[in-house]
């Protein structure tokens, strides 16, 4: 098995490594909802922390509980895996003060799924407002407390020090990949780096970061991994298809950035160190780069993707919105303002697992042809 395949290998099984590391260490599982959380203390805590998600498939378990159809397709997926048996390894499960969607999603699972551990971390939705770094690190306080009683283990300085490390190390591996993707011939596809951004999710740091070590030096001199396409960006809404992004990529163009909170946003941002841990990780929840629920009142994201569409020279862009996104629903016309200032053709594309795949290709197609007339 190649480098390329053990990615995909772990993306196609995301329950497997979880599922062994439990087996092995004897140590907690935690799925967690957002990724708005100090991932850092978990690690630090002894704690596998993993992303929850679906399978990009309809499902028909949900609406009996907790769900009404104005909810995206991506929650009551995440929920039916819990409903059908899939997320049973998990210790416990966080929720980051994001969507009510994903909230819903946290509390049918501590209703209808009963699990040892569950935690809310309240972030402000003002990340810059006044007093809002000394709110958010006595709720780290709180979470580090909790997560010492939960586990019956004191989270270290040391050990906090070992996992902020850690954590940068990743970051930083992982925007090389993508950073190699600004050539003119990216030696991956945009689906290879997705998987690769994705698998970081479902295992733990240090693994990750031997598998990420092993495709710079083997693979950062692969040349013409897509061929000549048209550059493309993806943003908007949540998204660990990587069918979807296969799709597009084989339809000629080239993948060559995101802002998926499954893929490059969540890689952004270190933990600069300081004497106060806690207020370390505050500055890094505060500065990285937000998603629209946190970009109020202060628009700080146009500024941040003009200089991704810049540095990655992209040429054209698809906004993907899973159905009754209220956040992104909001971003859009803001991002749609910045595409049309800098000339940068951008299909919308509302996500929802009923629509027909053909359907969706056609849209692309049709696109990728205006797009080329430019």
């Amino acid at each position: 098995m190649n480098i390329l395949d053990k990615f995909h290998s772990l993306v196609n099984s995301p329950h497997q490594f979880a599922q062994d590391w439990k087996a092995r260490t004897g140590g907690k599982v935690l799925g967690y909802l957002c990724t708005n959380l100090p991932e850092e203390l978990l690690y630090a805590a002894g704690v596998l922390p993993v992303r929850l998600l679906g399978t990009n498939e309809p499902e028909n378990v949900t609406r009996p509980y907790i769900f009404q159809a104005a909810f995206c397709a991506f929650s009551r997926d995440c929920f039916a895996q819990a409903l059908l048996g899939r997320y049973d390894y998990v210790d416990g499960v966080m929720y980051g003060l994001c969507c009510m969607h994903a909230r819903q999603v946290y509390q049918g699972w501590e209703k209808y799924r009963p699990i040892s551990y569950s935690y809310e971390l309240r972030l402000p939705t003002d990340l810059r407002s006044r007093g809002a770094k000394k709110y958010i690190m006595r709720e780290l306080e709180d979470c580090k407390h909790s997560l010492e009683k939960w586990t019956g283990q004191l989270i270290s300085w040391e050990a906090l020090d070992r996992a902020i490390d850690l954590y940068n190390t990743n970051r930083r591996l992982m925007l090389g990949i993508y950073d190699l993707m600004k050539a003119n011939d990216p030696p991956f596809t945009g689906a290879e780096v997705a998987e690769m951004a994705l698998a970081g999710m479902l295992i733990d740091k240090g693994t990750h970061n031997h598998l990420l070590e092993e495709v710079l030096k083997e693979l950062s001199q692969r040349k013409n991994a897509r061929g000549d396409g048209i550059r493309l960006m993806l943003l908007g809404s949540v998204n660990n298809d990587i069918e979807f992004i296969k799709l597009i990529e084989s339809l000629g163009t080239r993948v060559v950035v995101d802002d998926y909170c499954t893929g490059r946003r969540y890689y952004q941002g270190e933990v600069i160190p300081e004497e106060d841990r806690l207020a370390a990780l505050a500055n890094r929840l505060i500065e990285k780069p937000p998603c629209p629920l946190k970009d109020v009142p202060e628009r700080r994201r146009p500024q941040y993707l003009s200089k991704l569409i810049d540095d990655y020279r992209v040429k054209g862009a698809i906004y993907t919105m899973q159905r009754y996104c209220d956040s992104h629903g909001l971003d859009y016309p803001v991002i749609e303002s910045l595409m049309k200032g800098k000339g940068i053709p951008m299909l919308k594309l509302e996500l929802d697992y009923s629509v027909p795949i053909g359907q969706i290709q056609t849209r692309i197609e049709a696109f990728l042809e205006m797009v080329k007339t430019l």
